[in-house]
């Protein structure tokens, strides 16, 4: 399955770099952590301090709730996450609590009659 995520960067363009370096080169076990889970492809997109990602999954193996909860247990997920989160910021429209926030599907050319 295809998931549209969005989160903001604090507009600060020293940060910026630094957060794009960062994923230049993500560590390893960050990159195991997904795969363990059933991300399958992951690509992050910016436009000014706007960031959307698409995230593949392999649904026989993907379970959001089961990797939050992995994530919530692994203290190199959380140090990275701790880390991302020294240039993120949340979109007006996130919830409390949460970073990356799902997007709205509003147009599939693949589902025009």
């Amino acid at each position: 399955m295809r998931y549209c995520l969005a989160l903001d960067l604090k507009d600060d363009a020293v940060l910026i770099a630094r957060y794009e370096e960062h994923h230049q080169r993500i560590w390893p076990e960050i990159a195991a952590h997904l795969n363990q889970h059933g991300v399958i492809g992951m690509q992050i997109f910016r436009l000014g301090t706007r960031m959307t990602m698409i995230m593949e999954t392999d649904d026989t193996r993907y379970d959001a709730a089961a990797m939050v909860r992995a994530a919530e247990q692994n203290s190199r997920v959380q140090e990275w996450e701790a880390l991302m989160w020294q240039f993120q910021a949340p979109t007006p429209w996130t919830p409390q609590g949460q970073k990356w926030t799902p997007m709205t599907l509003v147009f599939d050319l693949q589902h025009v009659a």
